[in-house]
């Protein structure tokens, strides 16, 4: 029997997650599936800085995994640059903060509570 995959702590969702050449119609075999957990990766190495123990930590999962993971979203990432291909972000093995952590060394926990509360609001009004 396999081992149960590790939930990858998630911070938050990207903003859009479509990426792509404006000057091409959207097809099936045109498309790179990039997972959220993949995302995070280079959300919080190459965008917040931090070193791949740090991402790591910030997942909860082995820096080993960190690097695999890092490896084939930025593999994915050249291949919809380079070929031409839109980029979607869905799905993968995470779970999306709570946002009750004291600290989150990338203040995504901040953003997602913001965001949390904005759409209370607007489902409340």
């Amino acid at each position: 029997m396999p081992r149960p995959r590790k939930w990858r702590k998630v911070c938050c969702l990207p903003e859009s997650n479509r990426f792509g050449p404006l000057n091409t119609s959207i097809k099936q075999n045109h498309c790179v599936m990039m997972t959220v957990d993949e995302y995070e990766t280079i959300r919080l190495i190459d965008l917040e800085g931090f070193t791949q123990e740090e991402c790591a930590d910030q997942m909860n999962i082995a820096r080993t995994t960190v690097q695999r993971i890092y490896n084939d979203a930025r593999k994915k990432i050249a291949e919809s640059l380079v070929n031409g291909k839109v980029l979607n972000i869905e799905g993968g093995d995470y779970k999306l903060c709570d946002g009750l952590e004291q600290y989150c060394g990338c203040g995504g926990c901040a953003k997602h509570r913001c965001h949390k509360v904005l759409q209370e609001d607007r489902e409340g009004s």
